[in-house]
């Protein structure tokens, strides 16, 4: 059976939008003790401008103090050219483009429309040519959009297809408000896999109305393996009403190894990095399992 490749993006989309600066020092600190977990994938920043995203001013600083670690690939979100530069010059293994399958999406969170993203990334991936760094774009409101609500499968899958034309290497089909249900995970998740078996494609759930990890089981079921996760659940998109944490991805990585699926992740050494976010963040986080331990803990039964 495949290993799950899990992508951990709490140092990007959850310390995005605390209401506090994490230090620099602390984010090293944070990503290094990730690094240790068997996690694939790690999304340490985003090369943003420090206007928009302040608490991610320190890109340079966080990614080149980090301690490099073989088999751990160290991506970051890219906004633009001028980020792809920074991104480059810190030698990142991948960078992540984001764009909107809907309209209304990309105009409140880009400014942007999908056209207009495309005609962004053509630029950016000129400028990665010959780099060697793997190319992803996350493709937002792949399953719903606050703003307009349903986005037809046509549409989602007409711009996958774009995607891959211009040369973007794997795509992840982003549920930005959680407004996604199994069946349609189902449904969509075939639908990648058949028309583009060889693509990697990496799926992204939010927990907002409590289906992330229901999502994410549907999606393993058809054939994918690569998923993002968030640790504690920290996250949510600014620019998405409603829209609370990411998959939890110490609950995510306990159901699939409860299942018996391998995801190469230490879930005790996560445990343990987890049980200190809420010193970093300075407040409590949704994961369950950190709570309630594994379900294989046992209580010594109650005095009689």
């Amino acid at each position: 059976m495949t290993t799950l490749q899990i992508n951990e993006v709490a140092p990007r989309d959850g310390l995005q939008i605390e209401a506090e600066f994490v230090p620099t020092e602390a984010k090293i600190r944070l990503i290094d003790a990730l690094s240790a977990t068997g996690l694939a994938r790690i999304e340490a920043t985003s090369f943003t401008s420090p206007k928009a995203i302040p608490n991610l001013r320190d890109a340079e600083e966080v990614v080149r103090g980090i301690k490099r670690r073989p088999g751990v690939g160290i991506t970051v979100l890219v906004p633009n050219l001028r980020g792809c530069e920074r991104a480059l010059a810190c030698g990142v293994d991948e960078i992540n483009l984001v764009m909107s399958a809907s309209d209304s999406h990309g105009l409140a969170n880009l400014r942007m429309t999908p056209e207009q993203s495309l005609e962004r990334f053509a630029e950016i991936l000129a400028a990665t040519r010959g780099s060697g760094v793997f190319v992803n774009a996350s493709l937002s409101t792949s399953f719903g959009c606050p703003f307009e609500g349903e986005v037809p499968e046509t549409r989602v899958l007409g711009l996958v297809e774009r995607l891959l034309e211009l040369g973007v290497e794997g795509i992840t089909l982003c549920d930005t408000t959680g407004m996604a249900n199994p069946a349609q995970v189902g449904r969509l998740c075939e639908a990648v896999l058949e028309r583009w078996p060889e693509a990697p494609f990496t799926l992204h759930f939010h927990n907002t109305r409590g289906m992330g990890l229901a999502n994410a089981l549907a999606a393993w079921q058809t054939g994918i393996v690569r998923f993002d996760a968030s640790l504690g659940g920290l996250g949510g998109c600014p620019y998405a009403p409603g829209a609370t944490g990411n998959v939890c991805t110490e609950d995510l990585v306990h159901m699939f190894e409860q299942m018996g699926v391998a995801t190469g992740v230490d879930l005790d050494a996560l445990l343990a990095v987890s049980a200190g976010l809420p010193e970093l963040v300075g407040h409590a986080t949704p994961g369950q399992v950190v709570k309630a331990g594994k379900a294989d803990r046992r209580y010594p039964m109650p005095a009689r």
